[in-house]
């Protein structure tokens, strides 16, 4: 089974890449929903984040994501600590569900992660494929996409990493233009992924 990592910046593109991997067969796993699930079913994860983020909890007693992202964005220390605490719950979680994925019969796997460079998953990647576009149209993507303010869409953005790191480490690259339709950048990834897997 081919494993092909999917990163780059949030807002960049990287679904209407990913449909153009499952279209072919693949199975994809996403990294931020295995972490989305994993602060909801384990208690471990939970409890180390707020042993080190203190009251991060909402009214139910889960992790309220917004308060987290109100510490971490502004604070790259704290990032990275809560980089190294999630890393390795959802690396765990990972390759498990890669291991489900290659006993299922799946001739390809897609690891989509923002982090897929930095938390390691990348190593376990035959190839990484990295998803950029201008930093302005992905403010306007995750504003429209997930109702956040400007100012907080902006905090997003900055703390991630700049399309140099991305060029840098990556095999290949996906730019997603101002022209760009959902369209045509999904025609250019399907090509792109066809002979990834073809190799």
């Amino acid at each position: 089974m081919k494993i092909i990592g999917i990163t780059g910046p949030t807002g960049a593109g990287k679904t209407t890449a990913l449909n153009a991997l499952t279209s072919l067969g693949a199975c994809i796993i996403d990294a931020d929903a295995v972490y989305h699930r994993l602060l909801t079913e384990s208690a471990p994860l939970r409890g180390a984040l707020t042993a080190r983020f203190g009251d991060i909890c909402d009214a139910d007693g889960g992790i309220d994501r917004k308060k987290l992202g109100e510490v971490v964005f502004t604070d790259p220390a704290a990032l990275a600590e809560l980089n190294a605490i999630t890393h390795r719950f959802v690396g765990e979680a990972i390759g498990q569900l890669l291991a489900g994925a290659e006993d299922s019969g799946c001739p390809a796997a897609a690891i989509d992660a923002i982090a897929l460079i930095e938390s390691g998953l990348g190593t376990r990647c035959d190839t990484i494929v990295g998803i950029i576009a201008p930093a302005e149209v992905r403010v306007r993507r995750i504003m429209a996409r997930e109702g956040i303010s400007e100012a907080y869409a902006r905090k997003r953005v900055s703390a991630q990493k700049g399309e140099d790191f991305f060029r840098a480490n990556c095999g290949y690259i996906l730019e997603n233009t101002e022209d760009d339709t959902p369209e045509t950048f999904g025609a250019r990834a399907l090509v792109l992924f066809t002979e990834i897997l073809d190799r």
